[in-house]
């Protein structure tokens, strides 16, 4: 057979049965862009159009003719065809199982109704599995026995992708006793044929697992099928190709035409090449493959959620991705809509994006500095929030109850690309301020889900943190993050009107809720009102008065007072003025540890000290300067990591291991923050270049995983969501921070505009506002500072300048100063200190 170069005809890949595989390819890492001189559009990322194309064939399996065929249209066909394979063998009818332990029957991932029992081992269905009760217990047995005494050469165990035994025996039953048949450890195959070293004639199989592979959900033991003799594994036809970053959208792939014995196809989708199986690495449901039956006659198929034929061959739709597994097979549950054999002829793939399409043209707002590394994680992050930014659809969603007819087809910011795809009101207070910096024009999706959650206010005046579990979930600090990005959205929008129009739940959450969790010192307590129950951001088994809730209580209701201000309300910004004060001291007084320099975690349990709680005292004020450069030099001590500093300094936390090895980018970002307001701009960078350049060059390359692990792995595994919106808090730390830019009235009325260097020498930006662009650069030298700002109409600001520059004069367009800066307008003004 010619090749397709050689006849001159288009290329098309061939999905068939028998030939072997390439090697996977090295894993692409994102690349340096050129100079920063030569302008920050190199640094973007967005795909730049709707219809996206992978960039490489990494992996194929099986009989695969031109696997790169799937990177351009058109092609020749291959006339070979996978078989029909022939049925595993099946036990006798009457054949029963027993196990130690069975987990209790639930709705799965999707809400569908699933058992666990022994019984679903010997069923002939692959697609349904045995699963012990308890993680990491053992022995786990499963026994099967038969009605009348059979041959067997062996036994073949097919397991789940993520509960393989890796240890385990096999006896049989003679009428009298227990027999050792074999002997495995180390087993790392999900189907694994037994061999015995001779045929044994038994009316019983024992499996007796001592250990199963660990899994972020734990160390379960599952077996989809114990099959009645050998089982070779088939290696079906696949191809795997790399679409170079992480999308999300609807796949689209092209088949030119197929055999008439209706031929499966199964996608499998997964944010990195690690986690990459036969499975998705994350499924709204089961069995976590996108199914599709090919037509004879082709078919150009957009990939939906629903089923294609009756409650047959199912697919869920919409992917959060990089990798993409295509392999020629169907589901026993299936047939006969889909089979696992036939031919299939593939034209193109391809995806149809959903996400805010970033572009150099879309950005109203950019960042450059002489620091190419931080160049990178600034447009990297704002890629990632891009991808969360999409419209809200029931049938994409996050599948626990979460579907809301008040958000549908609305726009909004979800927590992730892959998953939750809920809006979460904590993800907002970074993904916000990295949407307002960079892509002003959706900060409806913010506002979306700010008024949608409050709009769920419950009666008593707590706020649910999204619309999972129906507006059930409780976490006990959300509803202040409502605040605060409540007063962001306000801040960088001018939007009064929403102010206006949700007044009345600011007022019933603060003056009504959190007074029922309130104690006698005038902290908050995890555990007043019956909230012992209530979670975090990170569902952490803390409770009592705990650090990180009451100072970003002090930052809420700061907030709050702010909103009051401004809308006239001025006994309530007063009162919770005065409440901020009263928390402020309390903190200070019962939560300061002296021994160690910093915050306690909480007054009730292990000591302990937190970086969500030390960082969030500092950018709220409650830390007095020497309280701040304790606290921040503790942490860089006592949690720092190869990839970032750790949410705390030892692992008491009751059921969270390894939390001193967890880094999360969430309460990172606040601590960052604080570095640079405390001075500390060198340590600043240092923890963004670790934490940023430990996950943009680690697969899947993304600068936004949700959160790393032990080992600088993703903390949860396949389940990790590697594109989430509330990581990206390098955009606004460099923006408000490094180049110096706030607004410090609603819609820029006024600004600010406050550098801190560090190790970088110039920086420049535009940062948009309602009232036009705000451009900011500046640029220093041993002994000498100089500072541009062209400001829109409308608008006013200060200036202060870094500390360290050496300067004797200072000339602002032009004219000396002495003293402090004065009020710039709109125009272009030049500061120079020297």
């Amino acid at each position: 057979m010619v090749s397709s170069q050689q006849s001159g005809l288009p290329r098309r890949l061939l999905l068939q049965a028998g030939l072997a595989g390439a090697a996977v390819a090295a894993l692409p890492l994102p690349a340096a862009a050129a100079s920063p001189r030569a302008g920050w559009q190199r640094y973007v990322i967005g795909p730049g159009r709707r219809h996206v194309t992978p960039t490489a064939v990494i992996a194929s399996t099986g009989d695969v003719r031109n696997p790169e065929a799937l990177l351009t249209r058109g092609g020749r066909v291959s006339d070979d065809a996978r078989p029909r394979p022939v049925p595993p063998p099946a036990w006798p009818t009457g054949t029963t199982a027993t196990a130690s332990s069975f987990h209790d029957p639930n709705g799965g991932n999707d809400g569908t109704p699933t058992t666990y029992d022994p019984g679903n081992a010997i069923d002939g269905d692959p697609g349904t599995f045995w699963n012990d009760a308890q993680p990491a217990t053992y022995p786990a047995v499963l026994t099967v026995t038969t009605p009348a005494a059979i041959t067997l050469p062996g036994v073949t165990l097919l397991s789940n992708s993520d509960g393989v035994p890796v240890d385990f025996t096999v006896e049989t039953w003679d009428g009298a006793a227990w027999h050792p048949a074999a002997t495995v450890t180390g087993n790392s195959a999900v189907q694994a044929p037994v061999r015995f070293t001779t045929p044994v004639t038994t009316s019983g199989v024992r499996l007796t697992v001592t250990r199963t592979q660990d899994t972020p959900r734990g160390q379960y033991t599952r077996v989809n099928a114990l099959w009645p003799g050998i089982v070779e594994p088939e290696t079906p036809p696949s191809v795997t190709v790399d679409f170079g970053r992480i999308v999300v959208g609807y796949p689209r792939v092209t088949f030119a035409r197929a055999s008439d014995d209706h031929p499966g196809v199964r996608l499998a989708f997964s944010e990195t090449l690690r986690f990459l199986s036969d499975r998705s690495d994350y499924s709204r449901g089961a069995p976590g493959t996108d199914q599709y039956a090919v037509p004879a006659g082709g078919a150009d198929w957009l990939d939906r959620n629903g089923y294609q034929s009756g409650s047959q061959v199912h697919a869920e739709g919409l992917h959060g991705f990089r990798y993409l597994k295509i392999t020629l097979d169907a589901l026993p549950a299936d047939a006969p809509a889909a089979q696992p054999y036939g031919q299939v002829a593939v034209d193109a793939v391809a995806l149809e994006f959903t996400g805010y399409l970033g572009a150099p043209g879309s950005y109203a707002g950019w960042f450059l500095c002489s620091d190419d590394e931080l160049n990178r994680y600034w447009y990297a992050a704002s890629y990632a929030n891009e991808l969360t930014v999409d419209t809200f659809r029931a049938t994409d969603c996050d599948p626990r109850d979460a579907a809301s007819p008040t958000l549908e087809g609305k726009l909004v910011l979800h927590d992730g690309a892959k998953r939750d795809r809920d809006p979460y009101v904590g993800d907002l207070a970074v993904s916000g301020r990295t949407l307002y910096l960079t892509h002003p024009d959706a900060a409806a999706a913010a506002r979306n889900v700010l008024a949608d959650l409050a709009d769920h206010q419950r009666a008593d005046g707590f706020l649910p943190p999204a619309s999972i579990f129906n507006y059930g979930l409780t976490l006990f600090e959300y509803p202040l993050w409502w605040v605060t990005s409540s007063w962001d959205y306000v801040l960088y929008t001018g939007d009064h009107a929403y102010a206006a129009g949700y007044w009345p739940h600011l007022v019933k959450l603060l003056d009504g809720w959190y007074p029922t969790v309130t104690d006698g010192d005038g902290l908050l307590n995890k555990g007043l009102n019956n909230t012992g129950g209530y979670g975090d951001y990170a569902f952490l088994p803390r409770a009592g008065r705990v650090t990180y809730y009451n100072v970003l209580y002090v930052q809420a209701l700061r907030d709050a007072a702010r909103i009051a201000a401004l809308l006239g309300h001025h006994a309530e910004a007063d009162s919770w003025t005065r409440r901020a004060a009263t928390v402020t001291a309390a903190v200070n007084a019962r939560l300061w540890d002296p021994a160690a320099g910093a915050y306690l975690d909480t007054l009730d349990g292990p000591v302990r000290h937190g970086q969500d709680g030390n960082a969030i005292a500092v950018t709220a004020g409650v830390a007095d300067p020497a309280r701040a450069t304790s606290a921040l030099r503790y942490l860089g001590t006592a949690t720092r990591q190869p990839y970032g500093n750790a949410f705390m300094d030892n692992d008491t936390l009751p059921g969270v291991g390894g939390a001193t090895q967890r880094v999360y980018a969430f309460t990172s970002y606040p601590e960052i923050v604080a570095r640079f307001r405390a001075g500390a701009a060198d340590s600043a960078i240092d923890q963004i270049k670790r934490m940023y350049g430990w996950m943009t060059t680690h697969d899947s390359g993304s600068a936004a995983w949700e959160g790393i692990g032990p080992g600088g792995e993703p903390y949860e595994g396949g389940f990790t969501s590697m594109a989430h919106g509330w990581s990206t808090g390098v955009v606004p730390a460099l923006t408000t921070e490094l180049l110096g830019v706030t607004p410090t009235a609603p819609g820029f009325t006024t600004w600010a505009v406050v550098p801190h260097p560090g190790t970088v020498t110039w920086a420049k930006g535009v940062v948009p506002t309602p009232h036009g662009r705000l451009t900011v650069s500046w640029e220093g030298t041993a002994g000498s500072f100089t500072l541009r700002i062209t400001a829109p109409a409308g608008t006013r600001g200060r200036v202060t300048l870094p500390d360290g520059t050496g300067r004797t004069r200072v000339t602002v367009d032009g004219r000396t100063v002495r003293g402090s800066l004065p009020e710039l307008g709109p125009g272009t003004h030049v500061i120079v200190a020297r």
